[in-house]
């Protein structure tokens, strides 16, 4: 019999990959995000025509908008190898030594959460991304010194959800800077009519447009709450899912009209009714909504404050004027002049 955290993890692992199968396998099936489709096509036809590698790119954005997604189709449109890792697990520069040898010529280098790079490491790969070569401290023995490396052409694709946090030296080594945005609900709904028919269902456009509205303008929820809602299609033996059950499926699962969750729920509520509204630190937020900090910066505020349900000021952070309208309060006098 399979341990609960067993079974646990193997539903993950399956449904990650259900989410690989689920992206798309050449630019002309990415949705959304248009001007940096438009953008990247030209710079990688270029590329190709003078027959190099793409200059580095930078991605930065909230997460689940698809910066692996383009990383791989970088290498995809290139016709080359994509090399991932990501920024906590380059821990040494020993680490990034012996990846960067390994690059072929005009490989894809994904490096994600790149914000999360060692300060040691990062000198490291300044010259790399500007010369192509590394210098090697040889400390003992009669070869005392630096010995230049020479590395391979190479593309750095990096991704952060932390932009701001990016040093001002790294951040000028990139040649190409895209800022993903949050989805409409018009390119949501056209992600999740695809994901359906790749995973062999049936949704009316109702359907998909429910799970679009309520997925925080997030392709990589959309298709989480997609395969959610399949599964009260299944057991309830619907043919197809349209936008009653999908409206029925989503409200269960705590997500209400504006695809806010539980968590961000207890945000809002905790901000005007725990703090009367005034300006919390984020540490005491996390505290009251018993939620990490980190998570609270990375994962739910950048949507809350998209969307005015949050404010930061000086002082903290308030609940904004969406927020006071989204559940039915009055906003106190003055509270925003």
């Amino acid at each position: 019999m399979d341990r609960p955290g067993h079974t646990l993890s193997a539903q993950k692992g399956r449904e990650d990959e259900q989410e690989l199968t689920l992206r798309p396998q050449q630019l002309d099936e990415y949705i959304g995000q248009e001007e940096i489709v438009a953008n990247l096509r030209v710079f990688l036809q270029a590329a190709r025509e003078r027959n190099e590698p793409v200059d580095h790119i930078l991605l930065s954005g909230p997460p689940g908008l698809g910066k692996t997604t383009l990383a791989s189709l970088v290498a995809r449109e290139m016709g080359t190898q994509l090399r991932t890792t990501s920024g906590p697990a380059i821990e040494r520069p020993i680490d990034l030594l012996v990846l960067l040898n390994s690059l072929r010529a005009k490989d894809v280098l994904f490096i994600d959460e790149i914000h999360r790079l060692s300060k040691t490491v990062e000198e490291i790969l300044y010259p790399v991304m500007e010369d192509l070569a590394f210098d090697r401290v040889i400390s003992k023995g009669m070869k005392k010194g630096a010995i230049k490396h020479k590395v391979q052409p190479f593309t750095l694709v990096a991704a952060t959800t932390r932009g701001g946090s990016l040093s001002a030296p790294l951040r000028s080594r990139f040649g190409i800077l895209f800022h993903l945005d949050y989805y409409n609900a018009e390119a949501l709904q056209k992600i999740v009519t695809r994901s359906a028919g790749l995973m062999g269902l049936s949704i009316d456009q109702g359907g998909a447009h429910e799970i679009a509205c309520r997925c925080r303008g997030t392709p990589r929820i959309a298709n989480r709450l997609l395969r959610r809602v399949r599964d009260f299609a299944q057991v309830e033996s619907a043919p197809i899912i349209i936008q009653e059950l999908a409206r029925a499926a989503l409200d269960k699962m705590g997500i209400d009209r504006a695809g806010l969750d539980r968590v961000d729920q207890r945000i809002l509520e905790a901000l005007i009714h725990r703090f009367d509204g005034k300006p919390v630190g984020i540490a005491t937020l996390a505290a009251a909504v018993h939620e990490d900090a980190s998570n609270l910066e990375e994962v739910y505020e950048p949507f809350l404050l998209a969307n005015g349900f949050l404010l930061k000021t000086p002082r903290g952070r308030v609940a904004g004027p969406q927020a006071y309208k989204h559940l039915g309060l009055t906003i106190q006098p003055d509270l925003f002049s």
